[in-house]
């Protein structure tokens, strides 16, 4: 089976106090994740990256999120979240009527924008599938884990780690990457990842074969082979 790859999100937002959260919050949530501040090159990097989605800044240096919309609709199908500190009605229809699928306004809780991701991805026929490892089930989208006939419950950083993992299933990964894809931080926390792993294994080994490997000085690998 081919591995599942995640949605690509390509965020375009000059705010680096915006740009820079929103980027780290799609991608703990799952998603694979391009940034930049203005969008010069769109249409080279729309070739390049091939975005399922594009969160896009309205008031941008140079060519605005309008401009740039309309070169995104004639060189890509991908959905389109606007961002943008204009609440009046005049806008959100503007950008709507030209081709966005939907429109988030400043200050925005990033729960809420990446739930609108989700959705339009969903809308548009881009989620990822669930992930198969052996009886292990990982419903990325639908927020659920099935071991064979089981549910497993997790907490959340179980349940980011898992995902972490299943979206690279068979490849290591390092505690470092771990820590810099659960946890928002590469500062090396020995401690903080075993325990997580530790306890994650327990609750997949309760219901199926282990599938949670250690690999002794490179990391953690999630395959379905004993």
């Amino acid at each position: 089976m081919d591995e599942p790859t995640a949605p690509r999100i390509l965020v375009i937002e000059d705010a680096e106090a915006i740009r820079v959260p929103v980027a780290a919050a799609l991608t703990t949530a799952g998603f694979s994740v391009r940034a930049c501040a203005d969008g010069a090159g769109l249409e080279a990097e729309l070739a390049r990256a091939r975005p399922d989605l594009v969160v896009l800044d309205v008031m941008l240096p140079g060519r605005d999120g309008f401009e740039l919309l309309r070169v995104l609709r004639r060189h890509s199908a991908a959905g389109v979240v606007m961002l943008t500190a204009r609440d009046g009605v005049e806008d959100r229809l503007r950008g709507l009527g030209e081709g966005a699928d939907d429109y988030v306004v400043k200050p925005f809780v990033l729960a809420e924008l990446v739930a609108r991701v989700t959705a339009v991805l969903r809308r548009t026929g881009r989620t990822r599938p669930a992930i198969e490892i052996g009886d292990l089930v990982v419903d990325v989208e639908g927020g659920r884990v099935r071991y064979g006939a089981a549910d497993v419950e997790l907490t959340s950083t179980e349940w980011k780690l898992l995902v972490h993992l299943a979206e690279r299933r068979d490849r290591v990964v390092s505690k470092t990457q771990v820590l810099t894809a659960v946890w928002g931080y590469g500062d090396y926390a020995a401690n903080l990842v075993e325990v997580n792993v530790s306890t994650l294994r327990r609750k997949l080994e309760a219901h199926g074969p282990r599938v949670l490997h250690t690999v002794r000085g490179q990391g953690y690998v999630l395959r379905g082979d004993p």
